[in-house]
């Protein structure tokens, strides 16, 4: 069985040889970049499964190469930072990636995402590619495979876990669903993430039914979770 290639895009050295070490030994293949201004040309060559990207680096940031290799590939990408603002997570997000883990890590957190992820994009979680799902609820239509929604004739784009955390409201059909059966199914090492992260997703989310004319369709039910309520502007 072929290793699972992981991309390390990290300009500092130290932490970059420290990653690929640890990583090394659950049996992944690791290379770390060598050229910041050409990352896209060495994605495209290495083709990984998965990429920890950092946000600062030289000449362009993190959130600029996230998003040329979300337009490459669906593969992926999580965040690894020093800056932990709210802010920073909504554009890592805005610009396709998948997860958002800041620094200082512990190794353990790093690898239970990675294996996550890799689980749900290629693993026994991933959908069959011989036949497109859909997800319909109302007049709401959520393509997962495409990352796309669609209501009356408009569409919009969401990141992976936009559309995990869609997909799982849909099909509450109007329930509510807890934060915490929210967190155990969008991530399987639910005691790895941050409570921030959760509430990223959802405010993001939120942006998106409202760009298909939703507004308040993602209801916070105090105390317990969400759901959705269909409620249309005007």
């Amino acid at each position: 069985m072929t290793a699972n290639k992981i991309l390390i895009v990290e300009d500092d050295l130290n932490i970059a040889s420290l990653l690929k070490e640890q990583i090394d030994k659950y049996g992944f293949s690791v290379q770390i970049s060598e050229n910041f201004d050409q990352i896209d040309s060495e994605f495209l060559q290495y083709k990984p499964d998965l990429v920890l990207l950092d946000v600062n680096l030289p000449k362009f940031d993190g959130f600029y190469w996230c998003r040329k290799l979300r337009s490459l590939s669906t593969c992926p990408i999580l965040f690894i930072s020093a800056r932990d603002g709210e802010m920073d997570q909504i554009m890592a997000l805005e610009y396709g990636a998948d997860d958002y883990i800041t620094k200082p890590f512990h190794t353990e957190v790093i690898m239970a995402k990675i294996r996550s992820h890799l689980r749900r994009a290629y693993g026994s979680y991933a959908a069959s590619a011989e036949q497109e799902r859909v997800v319909k609820w109302e007049q709401v239509m959520l393509y997962p495979e495409r990352l796309q929604l669609e209501y009356k004739g408009k569409s919009v784009q969401l990141s992976k876990k936009e559309a995990d955390l869609m997909e799982l409201l849909m099909k509450r059909d109007g329930k509510v669903a807890s934060r915490e059966s929210i967190l155990e199914k969008l991530w399987d090492e639910q005691h790895f993430v941050d409570d921030n992260t959760l509430n990223v997703n959802v405010t993001r989310l939120r942006q998106r039914l409202q760009e298909l004319g939703l507004t308040n369709a993602l209801e916070t039910v105090r105390g317990f979770g969400y759901r959705l309520f269909l409620m249309e502007e005007g």
